[in-house]
C-alpha cells in the first residue's frame, strides 16, 4: 500500500505541472524503450536464436568440443546448432525450454556421455512425442576413467591418481567416472568417428563428404596427437597440480600425473587439509606452477601457490570458448597447443 500512496503524491505533484510532466514523459519512454532493449539482448544466446535448415541434417550439440568436432564434419551438408553460450563453463550449465523444441525438431543430439551432461536423461524425456531426433553419446567406446567421491555434480566423482581401474562405457555407471574425455586427443580421435558415423548414418547422400571432412580432422587430431607424444616424452617432470581434475585422459595417455585440487567439478571444495598435502607436494617434487583455467575461478590455484611459493599458469581443459577466444579465432588445436607449450614450460 505504501508503493501506491507514494505514486498517487507524485501524480499530485506533477499536476498543473506541465513543462515537468513533458519531460517526465520523454523521460519514462526512453527508460521503457531501453529496458524493452535490455531485455531483449538479455534473451538471445546460441540456442534461442538457431533455426532448423531444410535440406540438411540439422544437429544439436550440447558444448564445445562436441559442436567443433561437429560443424568439422558435418561441413556445408550440416546445420549444426550448440546449446552452450560463449564463455559459459558446462558443469553450471542447464537447459532451457527453447532448447527442448529446437532439440525435438533436429535430426541428431550429440552430447558427451561419460556423465558430463547429468540433466541429458530428464531432458530427452521432454521432448515433444513426434521426434525424430536420434541421441548419440559420442565419448562412446572410449576407455573411460573411473574416479572416487561423488562431486555432487551427477557427472562424475573424485579421482586422486589418474591411473586408477579403467573401463569400457558399457561397464561404467556414470557418477563413476571421469567425463572429460575430448582433453586428450586420443580420444578426441573416436568421438570424431562416432560423430561421422552418425552423420552418415542420418544422411547418407551425403557420405562422401562427411568422410572426406572426416579423414581432414582425423590428420590434424594424429597430428596433435604425435607432437604431444613427442614433446612431453623428453620432459623430466611428469607431475601436475591442477585446479579442476580434468586432465586425467591427458594425463595417462602421455605419462603424466595429475593432482587436483577441486575434483571432478570446477566448483568442488577443498579443505584446509587438502590445501596442506597438496602444498607439501609441490615443495616435495619440485613443482614450479600451478595449472589453473579460464572459465572457472582462479581463487584456490592461487591461494595454493601462494602457500607453496610458486607460479600459476593456464591449463585449458577447452569446455569452451571465452568471447575473447571466440573473437580472436582460437579453435580446439590452437587451444591444445598452447597447452603443450605451457606443459613444456612447467615441467622443464
Amino acid at each position: 500500500m505504501t508503493f501506491y500512496k507514494e505514486q498517487h503524491q507524485v501524480q499530485a505533484n506533477l499536476t498543473g505541472k506541465t513543462s515537468k510532466r513533458g519531460n517526465m514523459k520523454l523521460l519514462w519512454t526512453g527508460l521503457l524503450i531501453l529496458s524493452l532493449l535490455v531485455l531483449s539482448a538479455c534473451g538471445q544466446d546460441s540456442s534461442n536464436s538457431a533455426k532448423m535448415v531444410e535440406g540438411k541434417v540439422n544437429v544439436v550439440t550440447t558444448f564445445y568440443p562436441v559442436y567443433a568436432f561437429t560443424t568439422a564434419i558435418g561441413g556445408e551438408d550440416a546445420n549444426v546448432i550448440n546449446l552452450l553460450p560463449t564463455g559459459v563453463e558446462p558443469h553450471d550449465w542447464t537447459p532451457k525450454s527453447q532448447d527442448i523444441v529446437n532439440t525435438s525438431k533436429a535430426q541428431l543430439f550429440f552430447y558427451n556421455g561419460a556423465g558430463l551432461e547429468g540433466w541429458v536423461p530428464n531432458f530427452l524425456k521432454s521432448l515433444n512425442s513426434d521426434t525424430q531426433v536420434k541421441s548419440v553419446a559420442v565419448s562412446e567406446g572410449v576407455k573411460l576413467l573411473t574416479a572416487e567421491g561423488d562431486d555432487g555434480h551427477g557427472h562424475g566423482e573424485e579421482h586422486e591418481d589418474e591411473h586408477a581401474d579403467e573401463a569400457t562405457s558399457e561397464d561404467v555407471a556414470d557418477h563413476h567416472t571421469d567425463p572429460h574425455t575430448w582433453v586428450s586427443p586420443k580420444s578426441a580421435m573416436i568421438m570424431a568417428e562416432n560423430i561421422k558415423n552418425s552423420l552418415v548414418e542420418a544422411d547418407p547422400d551425403h557420405k562422401a563428404g562427411y568422410e572426406q571432412r572426416y579423414e581432414e580432422l582425423r590428420t590434424k587430431l594424429e597430428t596433435l596427437d604425435q607432437h604431444f607424444t613427442d614433446e612431453l616424452a623428453t620432459v623430466p617432470n611428469k607431475e601436475i597440480v591442477v585446479s579442476h581434475q580434468a586432465f586425467g585422459y591427458l594425463a595417462r595417455d602421455y605419462g603424466l600425473s595429475q593432482h587436483a585440487i577441486m575434483g571432478l567439478s570446477p566448483d568442488a571444495e577443498p579443505t584446509g587439509q587438502d590445501i596442506v598435502k597438496l602444498a607439501k607436494l609441490v615443495k616435495d617434487e619440485g613443482i614450479k606452477y600451478i595449472f589453473f583455467e579460464e572459465l572457472v575461478s582462479d581463487k584456490l590455484a592461487k591461494t595454493l601457490a601462494s602457500e607453496a611459493g610458486v607460479e600459476t599458469m593456464v591449463l585449458n581443459p577447452v569446455e569452451g570458448l571465452t568471447k575473447e577466444q571466440a573473437t580472436n579465432g582460437d579453435d580446439y588445436f590452437t587451444l591444445m597447443e598452447k597447452n603443450l607449450q605451457n606443459l613444456l614450460i612447467a615441467l622443464k
